[in-house]
């Protein structure tokens, strides 16, 4: 039951009306005005801004428009008072009745009350996370991954059938790259002096549990075989190893993808040759020779003919190579064809995960993703800024430093997953994050999703006494919560109005930190009541002679449990019964 939806229906039928009445001109376009809570809370709790936004193509004031509306929107049923806020704001005050009726909603809905078929079962590809097959993911991973998996579950809770997808970079140097690295680490399990890893490899550890492993099953098969002997089979090994690692320091983060999709395998499959013979019969292929780049100078650059697609026709700076001198096809081009792969199963809207680094990347895969599906399919690409690792205020250096903290399963695991991902959705995802290790266990208000989470457990913790008292706190959709008279029980009310309007504009903006800010909002409803009802008795929520007031007080507050605990579940975050 999204009140602000319902209201917003009511003022387009005021506006309507108005048109019919000829106090609007009768072409005029109904759009782009809103409907939402006033910025002052003393002005009601629906405000609309219509007057405003059609009073230019109206060819009027304001003030003109605001009043008439105002006059018609008192007649709405749950309209206890209208007024007009200059230069044209029109405010609602809602009657008590109409929140009691959202918090009935609430109560037979449970965890499912607020979602909202925004997505009509549209296929949308979420592609998060994708880390290169090299190693293990760090916290700069998690926080893409978090938003990835987050973004995903708040677009399922509003109507989109969602597939999650990890793109495994598999068909590049960099896994020959690993399969020398692994080789090295190989040599040392067997004894040999073979001195510190080359310059290019990969020096992690990582890799010696996976070459005693691989001594473990071939011995010293490899010992004297040749690198054109040993490059596939330790390559595949070294990867299979390194996915495994990755969907295991996945599933610590409670995230699952429904799809694996290998670079290697699309290129074994002949999809990027048949993606560029699509692309050549469109016509956004040619031969050519590209500029110079602009700004800079690059010594290795050189002027040659190349195979080229034509991104400068959807918006890019230049033209973009596909084809590398050595006959290999680019990174471009593979990925191209990925998202080609993805729209011939169906998906027509796909949206990806990246870091921030990769930002000057978006305009040439938007063109690609445009030119290979002829403008039917659309990618949306969501950037997520780096993480700043801190420890009591200190930044955190990754190092490998004895038993700190380098990886992003030493953090899951340090402070769990359910810290980790809200702290994560704690900002919005393009913007700078500092996680510090030791404020995000902290048992504080200054904690959010210690806040939230607390909020949650005292909520179970009085209905553990109150069955322990022998009340009754089943079948609370009759409560009589007129006998909520309270302002701080009418904060609460509020508060859980607002959760349809916020998860529909969480998922229309694909802005999964709205989850999060607005539970720290209900939460700290929830406590200031709680904290008054220590201070005073007649606001206690169990009160022993007075069985309805207790009954509606109930209400409210398993209300307000179970849309904290549905907005945390999209979150990927348990909710708690009992703080330890």
């Amino acid at each position: 039951m999204n009140l602000f939806a319902i209201f917003e229906g009511e003022v387009r039928r005021a506006l309507e009306r108005l048109r019919e009445r000829g106090e609007l001109p009768a072409e005029l376009a109904l759009e782009g005005w809103t409907v939402e809570p006033p910025r002052d809370p003393g002005h009601g709790q629906v405000a609309t801004n219509a007057a405003l936004v059609l009073a230019k193509p109206a060819r009027t004031r304001p003030m003109a428009i605001a009043e008439p509306l105002a006059d018609l929107l008192r007649r709405v049923e749950g309209v206890a008072e209208v007024t007009v806020a200059k230069p044209g704001f029109v405010n609602l005050r809602l009657d008590d009745a109409v929140f009691h009726r959202v918090l009935r909603a609430a109560l037979r809905d449970g965890e499912r009350f607020g979602l909202v078929d925004l997505g009509r079962g549209a296929k949308v590809n979420v592609e998060y996370c994708s880390a290169n097959p090299t190693g293990p993911l760090h916290v700069g991973h998690g926080r893409g991954t978090v938003y990835g998996d987050a973004l995903a579950a708040l677009l399922a809770a509003t109507g989109f059938h969602v597939t999650r997808e990890y793109y495994v970079n598999d068909g590049g140097a960099q896994i020959e790259t690993l399969a020398r690295s692994l080789h090295h680490r190989y040599r040392e399990a067997l004894g040999d002096a073979v001195g510190p890893m080359p310059e290019g490899g990969y020096p992690g550890d990582y890799l010696v549990p996976v070459a005693h492993a691989l001594v473990e099953r071939d011995g010293d098969r490899w010992r004297d075989a040749t690198e054109p002997e040993w490059m596939a089979p330790f390559g595949d090994f070294a990867k299979a190893a390194m996915l495994a690692r990755i969907k295991d320091d996945l599933k610590a983060l409670r995230v699952e993808h429904d799809v694996f999709t290998s670079e290697a395998e699309l290129l074994a499959a002949g999809v990027v040759e048949r993606c560029i013979a699509e692309l050549e019969e469109r016509g956004l292929v040619y031969t050519g020779t590209l500029e110079p780049p602009k700004g800079k100078a690059i010594e290795d650059w050189e002027p040659r003919p190349q195979l080229l697609f034509r991104a400068t026709a959807f918006g890019d700076d230049t033209d973009r190579p596909l084809q590398r001198s050595t006959g290999d096809w680019t990174y471009f081009a593979n990925d191209i064809a990925n998202h080609w792969d993805k729209y011939r199963r169906g998906f027509k809207e796909m949206i990806d995960v990246w870091g921030a680094d990769h930002g000057g990347y978006v305009k040439r895969m938007q063109a690609g993703v445009q030119g290979i599906t002829g403008g039917d399919g659309a990618l949306e690409v969501k950037l997520c800024q780096l993480v700043q690792l801190m420890d009591g205020g200190q930044p955190l250096k990754m190092s490998k430093r004895a038993g700190r903290i380098v990886t992003l399963r030493d953090v899951v695991d340090e402070v769990g997953p359910d810290v980790f991902r809200f702290i994560m959705l704690t900002r919005k995802n393009d913007a700078a994050l500092d996680f510090d290790l030791q404020k995000v266990v902290e048992q504080s208000k200054d904690n959010p999703v210690f806040y939230v989470q607390y909020a949650h457990a005292r909520i179970r913790s009085v209905f553990r006494h109150a069955a322990e008292a022998g009340m009754a706190t089943a079948e609370l959709g009759d409560a009589p919560l007129a006998r909520l008279a309270d302002e701080g029980e009418r904060a609460v009310l509020e508060a859980i109005a607002q959760y349809p309007r916020t998860l529909a504009l969480a998922a229309e903006h694909r802005e999964p930190h709205r989850i999060a800010f607005y539970l720290e909002e209900l939460a700290g409803a929830v406590h200031r009541l709680w904290t008054r009802g220590k201070e005073e008795a007649s606001l206690r929520f169990l009160v022993e002679d007075d069985e309805p007031l207790t009954r509606a007080r109930l209400a409210l507050l398993e209300s307000a449990r179970t849309v904290i605990a549905g907005g945390l579940r999209v979150l990927g975050v348990e909710p708690v019964e009992a703080m330890r």
